[in-house]
This record gives C-alpha cells, sequence and structure tokens, in this order.
C-alpha cells in the first residue's frame, strides 16, 4: 500500500523532469553546453553542481579564517589603548579589543571575496571551457601567502598590499604561459620526485596548521624544551601559547576531534558532503552560549560577535581587501622568490587538477588533450587575477570537482551551477564569520591526508628520489615555509646527480686520456721503424 502511494507520488515527479530535461537540452543552454553531445541532462548536471559544491563549501569559511591570520591590512594603529598611551607592536599579538574589531571586518571581507571570486572563476569555466570543474582560492598558497609572506598578524617581511601585487603578477604570468602553451616545458623543469612531494609537503603543512591552537583543533602548541608538544589545555598563556593547565582537557579540542571523525565516518562511506557536514556539527554546538565551547563568551567582543550573529541574512560589503594592491618595495629578493613559488605550484597544482579530472570524466582524447583544455588554463589564471584585485590567494581548480563528475557532470553546466551556489552564500556572512577555528581545523588535517595519497608514486628504493622528495616534504612544516621545501628538495636532487655526471667526466677524462696514449705510442712505434 505504502509503495503504491510512493510510486503514485514519484512517477508525475520523474515524468516533469524528463519533461524539464528534455527542454532545456533542446534550448539555447542546452546547446551552448552540448548537453546531447555529450550525453548529459539538466537533472544530472543539477545534481553534479550541487556534490561539487558540498564538498568544497569548506573552503568559504576556511580560506577566509587562513587569511585573517595575517590580519590582512589591519596594523599596530587599529589597536585600542588607554588614554595618553601609545600603542605597542604587542598589542597585535596579545588580545586587544580595537585589533581584534579590525581582524573580525577583515575575515568578513576575505568570507566575501571568497565566495565572489570563487563565484566568478566556476562561472568563466562553465561559460568559456564548457567544462563541469569548480573554482576557488587554493589550500597551499593561501597558507604560504598568510604565514609565509605576510606572517601571523603581519609579523613576515612582506605587507598584504604586496602580497596582492604578487598574486597579479603570478596570474599575469600564468595567463602568459597558457596562451603560450609553455605550460607543459615549465611543469617539467622541475624534477619529478620533488613534484611529487610538493602535495604531500603542503598537505603535512596545512594539516599542521589545522593542529595549532590559534588556527586549529589545539592539540599542537610550543615548549621551551622540545620547541613543541602536545597541548589541549583547558587554559593557555595568552602571550607565549604555552600551556598554563590541564593538559588534553580542552574542551573545544574534544569537539573539534569528533567534527574529524564525523568527517573521517563519512568518507569511509562516500557520502558527499562528509567535510560540510564535520564542520556543521562543531559549528552549531559551538553557537549555543553559556557552554564550555561556545564562540560567544560572555565578553564584549563575545556579545558583539553574537549580535552580528543573530541577523543571519546580510549582504556585506568588501571594505578593506578590495583594490589593495600595491607595488611598494616589490623589487626585493623575498618578492621574487614568493612570485616563483606560488608560479610553480600554480602551475603544477592545475595541471595535476585538470588531466586528473579529464580522466576521470572521460575526456581525454587519442592525443593525450580534451576539449576544453586550453581555455581552462586560461580561466585558472584569470580568476587569479580577479582575486588578487578582491584581496585573496592564487585561485585554483578543485579536486573536489570529481564528487560532481562522478555524479554524472560533462558539462560546463555543472560549473554555473556552483557558481551560483557560491553567490547565495553571500548573503550569509553573519553565519560563515561565526564558524570557530576547532571547527576549522578537523577539515585542515582531512586535507592533509587526502594530499598524502601522492606519495606512492615516489620511488622509495631509489635514494637519488627518495631523498630529495623526504627533504621536500619534512621541511615545509618544519620551516613552515613551502618555498624552503621546494628549494631544499631540488639541491639535493641536484647534489646527488652530481655524482653521476662526475663519475661520468672521470670516466670520459680517463678514456681520452688513454686514447691518448695509445696514439702517442703508436706514433712512437711508427716513427722507430721508420729508422730502421
Amino acid at each position: 500500500m505504502g509503495g503504491g502511494f510512493c510510486n503514485t507520488i514519484s512517477k508525475p515527479w520523474k515524468r516533469m523532469g524528463k519533461c524539464i530535461d528534455e527542454a532545456v537540452s533542446k534550448s539555447i543552454i542546452g546547446k551552448f553546453f552540448k548537453l546531447e553531445a555529450r550525453k548529459s541532462c539538466f537533472s544530472r548536471e543539477f545534481r553534479a553542481g550541487t556534490a561539487t559544491f558540498l564538498t568544497m563549501a569548506y573552503i568559504i569559511t576556511v580560506n577566509a579564517t587562513i587569511l585573517a591570520d595575517s590580519a590582512g591590512t589591519c596594523s599596530i594603529s587599529d589597536c585600542s589603548m588607554p588614554v595618553n598611551q601609545t600603542a605597542s607592536p604587542d598589542c597585535m599579538l596579545k588580545p586587544n579589543a580595537g585589533y581584534q574589531n579590525c581582524l573580525s571586518k577583515i575575515k568578513n571581507d576575505l568570507i566575501v571575496a571568497t565566495a565572489l571570486s570563487s563565484m566568478i572563476g566556476s562561472f568563466a569555466m562553465g561559460l568559456f571551457a564548457n567544462l563541469p570543474l569548480g573554482l576557488a582560492p587554493g589550500m597551499g598558497p593561501n597558507a604560504y601567502l598568510a604565514y609565509n609572506l605576510v606572517g601571523f598578524h603581519g609579523s613576515g617581511s612582506i605587507s598584504y598590499k604586496t602580497a596582492m601585487a604578487i598574486v597579479l603578477v603570478e596570474g599575469c604570468a600564468f595567463l602568459a604561459i597558457a596562451i603560450l602553451g609553455l605550460r607543459a616545458k615549465l611543469a617539467r623543469f622541475i624534477p619529478q620526485p620533488v613534484r611529487l612531494a610538493c602535495a604531500a609537503g603542503i598537505g603535512l603543512f596545512i594539516a599542521f596548521v589545522g593542529l595549532q591552537t590559534h588556527q586549529g583543533v589545539g592539540l599542537i602548541g610550543p615548549d621551551p624544551s622540545t620547541l613543541l608538544t602536545i597541548t589541549a589545555c583547558k587554559s593557555t598563556n595568552l602571550v607565549t601559547g604555552e600551556c598554563s593547565g590541564g593538559k588534553m582537557q580542552s574542551p573545544s579540542f574534544w569537539l573539534g576531534s569528533l567534527g574529524f571523525l564525523i568527517m573521517s565516518y563519512g568518507l569511509m562511506k562516500n557520502i558527499k558532503g562528509s567535510m560540510i557536514y564535520g564542520i556543521l556539527t562543531v559549528t552549531l554546538i559551538s553557537w549555543i552560549r553559556g557552554t564550555n565551547v561556545t564562540i560567544f563568551p560572555n565578553t564584549p567582543l563575545g556579545d558583539s560577535n553574537y549580535n552580528y550573529f543573530k541577523k543571519v541574512i546580510d549582504f556585506h560589503k568588501i571594505k578593506s581587501t578590495a583594490g589593495i594592491i600595491s607595488f611598494t618595495n616589490f623589487n626585493r629578493s623575498e618578492v621574487w622568490l614568493a612570485l616563483v613559488t606560488l608560479l610553480y605550484v600554480d602551475v603544477l597544482a592545475t595541471t595535476g587538477t585538470l588531466y586528473t579530472m579529464a580522466e576521470i570524466g572521460g575526456f581525454v582524447n587519442e592525443k593525450g588533450g580534451f576539449e576544453g583544455e586550453y581555455m581552462a588554463y586560461m580561466v585558472d589564471a584569470g580568476s587569479t587575477i580577479v582575486g588578487s584585485a578582491l584581496g585573496v590567494s592564487p585561485i585554483a581548480t578543485y579536486i573536489e570537482s570529481s564528487a560532481g563528475i562522478r555524479e554524472g557532470g560533462r558539462t560546463g553546466l555543472t560549473a554555473v551551477i556552483i557558481g551560483i551556489y557560491f553567490g547565495l552564500s553571500l548573503f550569509f556572512t553573519p553565519l560563515l564569520t561565526s564558524v570557530p577555528p576547532w571547527a576549522i581545523g578537523p577539515s585542515l588535517v582531512m586535507v592533509g591526508v587526502l594530499m598524502m595519497r601522492v606519495v606512492k608514486d615516489i620511488d622509495w628504493n631509489n635514494i637519488k628520489e627518495a631523498a630529495p622528495a623526504f627533504f621536500t616534504m619534512i621541511l615545509m612544516p618544519l620551516t613552515y615555509s613551502i618555498s624552503n621545501g621546494i628549494i631544499g628538495g631540488i639541491g639535493i636532487y641536484i647534489a646527488l646527480g652530481l655524482y653521476d655526471h662526475v663519475v661520468g667526466w672521470i670516466k670520459w677524462a680517463m678514456k681520452m686520456r688513454k686514447m691518448m696514449v695509445q696514439e702517442q705510442n703508436q706514433i712512437s712505434a711508427d716513427h722507430n721503424l721508420e729508422i730502421i
């Protein structure tokens, strides 16, 4: 009886869905996206776009949180101090109401900038390349920009404005490389073991960030004797970050651990949006006031954040991060090193992601290329240029697009639907800005886990490949620098490769010497015969 009723209800819906699919396929939209040619339909593309967005929506809050750690355009002038007292640089590292208020505004701007740049990039990928791929600020370049270039709360050697100029130039350089077709040659310039190890090293770096106190779940903290130690403390020193009591008793750490388990179980069962479910669970619990894990404590700043949170829907205008590009102090060695590093990571990541997605979707032709490849690279580069104008790190094609491709997405209509979802998220800034660090941390660790899969392709039995790969991976988290890992890996590879060259030169020199000696002996023998 129940089954018959359900079938009675479902049949009209199926007929309606089929009619919509046929109407869209025969319309201008269907012909533009080649729905029939690629054996797809509107409902399938819609499901694919939804699946991809659910798997990559975490980037809206995660990217904003990482970039906000650099403090953006906040400075010592934003610190609030008593009358007749001058602010010291310490106010940017210690709790300060004025500086924290500036950080909150920066994070709001970055959330909008992230969603807006993702929307523009995804729209462009769908309309120009006609590929079912979602774009957003890339994980890895954002951490490199925030923690290596600008530094935590602006403690680095490069200002946020100059960093955006670097991103702009990198995007223009990538666009030129894509137009001239030099991408493949540039990618092959880096040794293969270092290329493979880069993804794993960046994954370790991102996971390391997610395990720390300020940016993640707080499992790892500073120690005066061993530099790092396990913490998750109930109380910490606000200046040094060291544990001051209750090790492994932090309620927010255990709540974050629950979120990580939810993500892990979901990914084990191939549930779409598993990372979102983990973040949502932790965030919803943290929104309850009066608990030990609330993100809205009973303080003036907590009350202010809670009042903004209660708006739920609010369109926030970007005030501090848009159009802040500055070429002041651009001609410095640190700037050029950062430019090369970002360009290298962007080229390799985009190349790897696009070809992986093309393989999964069955787009690759006999020659090894795929339809829309040329435009896809230009869209990726162009989106980075747009992102720099909005104040975010380089835009990348997301590997999470595989979720939509597995749902049947085959055209750019999937990417357009992803862009629409990012556009809708612009109106929920109060909710997105209220996601706590211990909800973001587990997702960063999970991203690290997923990025480690490339190590299986490294030949660990060959020391000439294993050593450079290992140094590339280990130096990134331990030196808190992606560029140091790349430079270290290439240096070790060159040093180990010199052995073969030196041995080859020695053998060649010995062979030449032997030939010369034989020739001299032959000449002497001929001369003696003539005398006789």
